[in-house]
C-alpha cells in the first residue's frame, strides 16, 4: 500500500489545491516561473496539506476556505526545500536536478524567498489573527532550524537533545502547524486545535526521525539520492550520534574523513555507515521514533471518533514505520 492510498477520498480537494498552487505562482517572472513550477510538478505527498484538510473534517469543512491554508503549508515547505538544497549543495532531489544545480544558488535564494513571500499573499484571505500568528511561528521555527543546521554542520560531538530541537523546527512545528491551521479555519474547538497540533509535533518528529534512518538503510533508488548524504553534508543525526556515543574511537574516524575539507570515498563512506549500523544507532532511534508514534495514538484518543481520526491514526502509522 502506498501512503496517498490512505486518504485517496481526499484527492478531488487535493486536486483544487494543487491547482490553486500553480495559479499562486502563474504570474511570476519567467525564471522564477520555470523554477517554481519544476518544482510543483515534481510531485510529492502532500502530506501538508492532507493534515489541513483532516484537521478540518473536526469542524466546518470547506475546501474553498480550506484550499488557501493547503497552499499556503505547501509552498512553505517547498520553499525550505530550495533553500536546503543551497545550504546542503545538494544536487538532486527526488531522482531530479535541484534548482541550485540547474540555474544557480542566487535563483535558488530568490525562487525559496519568492515562495515564501506567495504564502504569506496566500493566507492573507483569512482575517483571523490566530491564523495568521500560528504560520508566523511555523515560518519562524523553521528558519531557526534552518540556522541551527548550519551551525552545528561537521560538528561531531552535539548531544541528542539539540538534535531533537533542530528537527522539531526544521520539520515537526510546520506539520503541527499543518493540523492546526487547517482546524482553525474550520473553527474547530480550541481545545481540539490543541490537541491536533501535538499531534502534528509528535508525528512530524517520527516522519524526520525516520527519514534520517532511512539516510542510512535505504537505497539510492528509494530515496533518490545516495545513501549517507546527510553524513557527506555533516548533518549529523539520530543514528551517528548514538553510535558515536556508544564507540567514541567513531568520532575520531569521521572527524578523520571530513578534516580539511576533505570528502570520504565512496567505499570509505560505506565502511562508516556499516558501522554506524552495527553499533546500535539505528535500533535507538527506531526505540525514538516508536516513543513518539506512541504519544501521537494517545493524543488521537482525546478526539472525537470521527473518521478523520481513524485516518490520522493510519497515516501516522505509515510514515513513522517506512521501509527501515
Amino acid at each position: 500500500m502506498k501512503l496517498t492510498d490512505l486518504y485517496m477520498y481526499l484527492r478531488g480537494d487535493i486536486h483544487q489545491i494543487e491547482k490553486e498552487m500553480q495559479n499562486t505562482v502563474s504570474d511570476a517572472h519567467p525564471v522564477l516561473q520555470e523554477a517554481t513550477l519544476q518544482l510543483l510538478q515534481a510531485g510529492g505527498k502532500r502530506i501538508r496539506p492532507v493534515f489541513v484538510l483532516l484537521g478540518a473534517k473536526f469542524g466546518d469543512y470547506d475546501i474553498q476556505k480550506l484550499k488557501h491554508i493547503g497552499v499556503t503549508l505547501e509552498i512553505i515547505h517547498m520553499a525550505s526545500l530550495v533553500h536546503d538544497d543551497v545550504i546542503d549543495n545538494s544536487e538532486m532531489r527526488r531522482g531530479k536536478l535541484t534548482i541550485k544545480a540547474k540555474w544557480d544558488n542566487r535563483v535558488a535564494m530568490y525562487t525559496g524567498d519568492y515562495m515564501l513571500a506567495k504564502a504569506i499573499g496566500t493566507v492573507a484571505y483569512f482575517d483571523d489573527p490566530a491564523i495568521h500568528e500560528t504560520m508566523s511561528r511555523a515560518i519562524h521555527e523553521m528558519v531557526v532550524g534552518e540556522i541551527e543546521q548550519i551551525r552545528f554542520q561537521y560538528q561531531w560531538e552535539q548531544n541528542i537533545k539539540t538534535y531533537l530541537r533542530r528537527i522539531k523546527r526544521k520539520t515537526a512545528v510546520l506539520i503541527a502547524c499543518s493540523c492546526e491551521m487547517g482546524a482553525q479555519a474550520a473553527g474547530v474547538p480550541r481545545e481540539h486545535q490543541k490537541a491536533l497540533y501535538r499531534f502534528g509535533y509528535q508525528v512530524g518528529m517520527a516522519f524526520q526521525i525516520t527519514d534520517d534512518i532511512l539516510d542510512f538503510t535505504g537505497s539510492e533508488e528509494d530515496l533518490g539520492k545516495p545513501a549517507g548524504g546527510d553524513l557527506l553534508q555533516g548533518n549529523v543525526t539520530l543514528p551517528a550520534l548514538y553510535a558515536m556515543k556508544q564507540r567514541p574511537e567513531l568520532r575520531g574516524e569521521i572527524e578523520a574523513a571530513f578534516s580539511d575539507g576533505r570528502v570520504p570515498s565512496q567505499e570509505h563512506l560505506a565502511r562508516l555507515l556499516e558501522t554506524i549500523n552495527t553499533s546500535g544507532g539505528i535500533e535507538y532511534a527506531k526505540s525514538i521514533n516508536d516513543r513518539y508514534l506512541k504519544k501521537a495514538y494517545q493524543t488521537l484518543e482525546t478526539l472525537p471518533d470521527i473518521p478523520a481520526r481513524r485516518s490520522l491514526y493510519e497515516i501516522a502509522a505509515y510514515i513513522g514505520e517506512r521501509h527501515y
